[in-house]
């Protein structure tokens, strides 16, 4: 079983900068996809980037220019660099991973969420 451990949420002013990270923790062959979704309060939820691993990116439309993926495949991570954030940015970020273990693959593993605070 593969458990995602999330951090670095919380509360910044507009126009500043967090860093989000979730390793994946547990027995893993290869991670397929990585990626970050959130959800506001009283919204869907959304994608907001997510890596292969091979490196190629895909971002939701409100945040391309502002946010930045990328992954560490030595020890399963995936960061999400946020600069000039916005308070339409206020959500819970989830990390989410489809992976391959000696017991299958597995699609849609999502970690516990941490929430990121943007105050105007």
């Amino acid at each position: 079983q593969v458990e995602l451990v999330e951090s670095g949420g919380g509360l910044v002013q507009a126009g500043g900068s967090l860093t989000l990270s979730c390793g994946a923790v547990g027995s893993i062959f290869t991670i397929n996809f990585m990626g970050w979704y959130r959800q506001a309060p009283g919204k869907q939820r959304e994608l907001v980037a997510e890596i292969t691993n091979e490196g190629r990116t895909n971002y939701g439309n409100s945040v391309k220019g502002r946010f930045t993926i990328s992954r560490a495949n030595a020890n399963n991570t995936v960061y999400l660099q946020m600069n000039s954030l916005k308070a339409e940015d206020t959500a819970v970020y989830y990390c989410n991973i489809w992976y391959c273990s000696a017991y299958g693959c597995f699609e849609d593993v999502w970690g516990q969420g941490t929430q990121v605070t943007v105050s105007s």
